[in-house]
């Protein structure tokens, strides 16, 4: 309180003492009225100065057209079989990327989990090039580099400025090309990847996600994408460079970019991939649907259920394709807290019949897994334990619903039918996004598809079109996974009857 008090002493002499001071600087002062002239001209001329007619002396550029066309993708494909494909899009960015046709299905026992090793060994050290030296040029260009492994292809991108697309290309295909896979450096991945199977099991959603393809599948498919804890102890240098030097050849690779001119991108990479060494034709492994029931005993707060059926035919037919992914965003679901923001998915049917109802319920959502010529489609809940027998029975009878005629309404359809094709549309304004459908499309179906032609399955969906395609993956055997107190999470003989109608 004295503190206070000396202080406003002191601010009070300060004010006192300012005083004269002031008085004689404004009785010194020249007079304002110049000064508040200027103002008033200043005031005058923004009031006359309309920003509806152009700036005088400014020249503006040319605006863009109500209307831009897409430009079509272009594919050329070399001799040795790399087919290089580009679209050009207008902007000062571009995102390079190299994709190929390996991935998890194609390795033999003795070479489990090489694809995960494959991925964290991605822009290490190359004939050319120490690691330091890759990520030293990465920088200097700004750009961003990755790489990712799924179970049918294994993707590396560079993006980066229009103006350093030379350089980008060198150091992806150079990356991806002439990978030393030191000892030393797989040494140190494999403790990486160690980690990563220690984390995948403490995270129930991706954990199950990976075991519902190694119960539901017999062949390829079953192959595990992340490497077996079994599998880290035997893996070496010598065992990467043999699967790799059999899978990653000229015919089994596409260079993909977007926002590069296409005759710029064949003028730079040429040179660099057309002595890229062509492989044995390949056959695609083969896999069997099976369904199946897999259930892990872990102390948790939270019993996790994860319940899938087959999508027949995969990426391969399209339209069905298309069918599931406008039933998912029809179903839809979440969590009990959105994170994506106040009302995300608050139309879907699992959030409005589910999520809204039931309290105890804290996630549950539909989900997808699909690959060329099959896939998985289904819904993932998280619930206490006492309630997951519930939340089971509820989930079966929203699949069972979608499947019944009369229990979508047009309105829901055509709700969902909007949200998919204006989330695919804002998707494709990223030129990551948007090189990376060229690679995968060229991989799977051997050209890219038009987007109009994906948009126009969608618009033309009709009631009838869902109840038949749900009718027809509800006819396959069911794929269960669970994690928890999985003692109360009914038996798999139970749920499979409940389909019974269906088959």
């Amino acid at each position: 309180m004295l503190r206070l008090r000396s202080s406003a002493r002191l601010l009070r002499k300060l004010c006192e003492a300012s005083r004269p001071l002031g008085r004689r600087e404004v009785q010194g002062a020249a007079p304002p009225t110049p000064t508040r002239r200027r103002l008033s001209g200043a005031a005058s001329a923004a009031r006359t100065t309309s920003l509806l007619r152009p700036l005088p002396g400014l020249d503006l550029p040319p605006s863009l057209p109500d209307k831009l066309t897409r430009l079509p993708t272009r594919v050329t494909t070399l001799p040795n079989g790399v087919r290089v494909a580009s679209e050009d899009l207008p902007g000062p960015s571009a995102c390079v990327g190299v994709f190929v046709a390996s991935g998890s299905i194609h390795e033999p026992r003795e070479s489990a989990g090489v694809t995960h090793l494959l991925e964290k060994l991605a822009f290490k050290d190359t004939a050319h090039r120490s690691h330091m030296q890759i990520v030293q040029e990465v920088e200097a260009t700004g750009g961003n580099v990755g790489a990712s492994a799924s179970r049918e292809q294994m993707v590396y991108s560079y993006d980066t400025l229009k103006a350093y697309v030379p350089q980008a290309v060198e150091v992806l295909l150079d990356s991806v090309r002439n990978p030393l896979f030191l000892q030393e450096e797989v040494d140190r991945q494999l403790a990486l990847a160690r980690e990563d199977v220690q984390e995948t099991q403490k995270n129930p959603e991706r954990f199950l996600q990976e075991m519902l393809n190694l119960v539901g599948y017999e062949g390829a498919i079953a192959n595990p994408l992340i490497c077996p804890e079994e599998a880290l102890g035997t893996i070496n240098a010598d065992i990467i460079k043999k699967f790799y030097q059999e899978n990653f050849t000229a015919d089994r690779l596409v260079l993909a970019a977007s926002g590069v001119d296409h005759q710029h991108l064949l003028d730079v990479a040429e040179p660099l991939i057309s002595d890229w060494h062509k492989g044995s034709p390949m056959e695609t492994p083969k896999s069997t649907y099976t369904g199946g029931d897999f259930r892990h005993a872990a102390e948790s707060d939270m019993t996790h259920v994860a319940l899938a059926f087959e999508v027949p035919g995969g990426w391969l037919k399209e339209r069905d394709v298309t069918i599931m992914t406008v039933i998912q965003t029809l179903m839809g679901g979440g969590g009990s807290f959105s994170s994506g923001g106040p009302g995300k998915g608050m139309h879907s049917r699992l959030y409005l019949r589910v999520l809204t109802k039931y309290h105890d319920v804290q996630a549950f959502s539909a989900f997808s897994n699909v690959y060329d010529t099959s896939g998985i489609f289904g819904i993932y809940l998280t619930t206490p334990p006492d309630f997951v027998a519930k939340a089971v029975d509820v989930a079966i009878k929203e699949l069972i619903a979608i499947a019944t005629p009369g229990q979508v309404t047009e309105v829901e359809l055509t709700r969902a039918k909007n949200s998919t094709i204006s989330s695919v549309l804002m998707n494709l304004e990223s030129r990551v996004i948007v090189a990376e459908d060229i690679g995968r499309q060229i991989l799977t179906y051997g050209c890219r598809k038009p987007i109009d032609y994906f948009l126009k399955c969608m618009d033309e969906l009709t009631l009838d079109d869902v109840t038949v395609f749900a009718k027809k993956l509800l006819s396959s055997q069911p794929t269960m996974a669970s994690y928890g107190d999985v003692d109360k999470v009914p038996p798999y003989e139970f749920v499979s009857k409940r389909f019974q109608a269906f088959r």
